[in-house]
């Protein structure tokens, strides 16, 4: 249990990674929808440049405030470490966004979604304003289911209205800019607005900024956003297909199995991350610049690390050692929760645990495009990472009802324990293409 700290909070969270870096690929009619002539150059993408990072910065800024501002927030007014815990249940709606993504194809436009979307998500936090600034944390929690159901919406039709939006070259060459301004918002609400209610006393303005720019985002894009032209919807059967499909690939059992323990450990270290800060003396705006700012920052660099490396000598030669440097960097908490050390010693610990975490997840990123075959590839994308996030969500729920039985050493030890499955699954899962041909998925986050 934690000692109320005057000043509310905001967030350290869980990385990111997955989840919320998804890729969906709106589940497609028996009459798809065309995509664009792809005439332009392939060298020119700066024409869907702006709206495709403005759409994800609104896709990144809803998700850190329900995974990562929401953790801040009842930490910093002494929740108790199994309710800071149940936070991570929010995820729910990403793992299962899935079951209602056909009404975003059925009904209306994306285009009409993503700006819905976002009106509504403004209109949501701003509501949530004062509750937070009073630490009424029942009526923020029940707020911010509502927040999570309606950013995963968003998700589905950001990530369609890209699909349609654009040609496929640009689709590819924009990638990076999605992964890029997803981040930004992240860094934002983990950092940015954490900051801000540390520095205000309270939360009030953090909820209002961030409603303020959802609301910017809404106008602007109702104005702005191309007008991709509209194709016929009924897309039930090939939903279905697509979903299938996934699980009749060759090696299915052993890739499940690895998607849902890969991130176990990490997911278990990070539900407690802002907890644990706020135990060893870092308040509200301390833990926003250390593992928001600083952390995030190193999180990013440890993920564009990773890529490189695996770029540069496959995922063959490089996925066993990364699985093990995730699962070793788990205990750096473990000793920092046993020798207590100084800031400086807790501070590099942290930084140098979030480059690793980082690594790990581009490792996962392009395990999971590896799963990704035929026709389906975006839509088997999207079913990998939301078991991906839906093991993400169960370790992180009950990680706090773990460690307050234990304290924190003994759960930091137990979620090292926790990555080991994960480690020697890597030694034995199939990391070809489930089928010939079908490995290649490209733009991932």
């Amino acid at each position: 249990m934690l000692v109320q700290e005057p000043a509310p909070s905001r967030p350290k969270s869980p990385t990111p990674g997955p989840t919320a870096d998804e890729i969906y690929a709106p589940p497609k009619a028996d009459a798809p929808r065309p995509a664009p002539a792809d005439s332009s150059p392939p060298d020119r993408p700066a024409a869907g440049a702006p709206w495709v990072a403005s759409t994800y910065f609104g896709e990144g800024l809803p998700y850190s405030m329900v995974h990562q501002v929401a953790q801040e927030l009842f930490t910093s007014f002494g929740a108790s470490l199994s309710a800071i815990g149940h936070t991570a249940l929010y995820g729910l709606a990403w793992n299962f966004k899935f079951t209602w993504s056909p009404l975003v194809d059925v009904y209306g436009t994306t285009r009409r979604w993503v700006v819905g979307a976002q009106i509504l998500l403004g209109l949501a936090l701003l509501a949530l304003a004062e509750p937070a600034q009073r630490g009424e944390l029942g009526h923020v929690a029940w707020g911010l289911v509502l927040v999570s159901v309606l950013a995963a919406t968003q998700d589905i039709a950001v990530d369609g209205f890209y699909l349609e939006a654009l040609p496929q070259k640009q689709q590819a060459a924009l990638s990076g800019l999605r992964v890029g301004a997803f981040r930004a918002a992240m860094l934002v609400g983990k950092g940015g607005l954490v900051i801000l209610a540390g520095v205000a006393g309270g939360w009030r303005w953090s909820f209002v900024a961030a409603a303020a720019m959802m609301l910017l985002l809404g106008g602007a894009h109702a104005l702005l956003l191309p007008r991709p032209a509209l194709a016929a919807a009924a897309a039930k059967k090939r939903f279905v297909e697509a979903f299938v499909s996934y699980f009749k690939q060759p090696g299915v059992a052993l890739g499940l199995a690895f998607i849902l323990t890969y991130r176990a450990g990490d997911a278990m270290m990070f539900a407690m991350g802002s907890p644990f800060l706020r135990d060893l003396g870092f308040g509200t705006a301390a833990r926003g610049v250390v593992s928001g700012l600083a952390g995030t920052t190193c999180s990013i660099g440890g993920a564009m690390l990773g890529g490189m490396i695996i770029a540069k000598l496959g995922l063959e030669r490089t996925l066993r050692p990364i699985a093990i440097l995730q699962s070793l960097a788990i205990l750096i908490y473990a000793w920092l929760a046993w020798a207590r050390p100084g800031w400086t010693a807790v501070v590099a610990s942290v930084l140098v645990e979030q480059v690793a975490a980082g690594i790990g997840t581009a490792a996962l990123m392009v395990f999971l495009m590896r799963r990704c075959a035929g026709e389906y590839k975006a839509s088997h994308f999207a079913v990998g990472s939301a078991l991906m996030s839906l093991a993400t969500t169960i370790a992180g729920t009950v990680s706090g009802d773990i460690a307050e039985r234990i304290g924190f050493f003994w759960f930091f030890a137990l979620a090292f324990l926790a990555s080991i499955p994960g480690v020697v699954l890597s030694f034995f899962v199939p990391l070809t293409a489930p089928t010939a041909g079908g490995g290649d998925a490209a733009a991932a986050r």
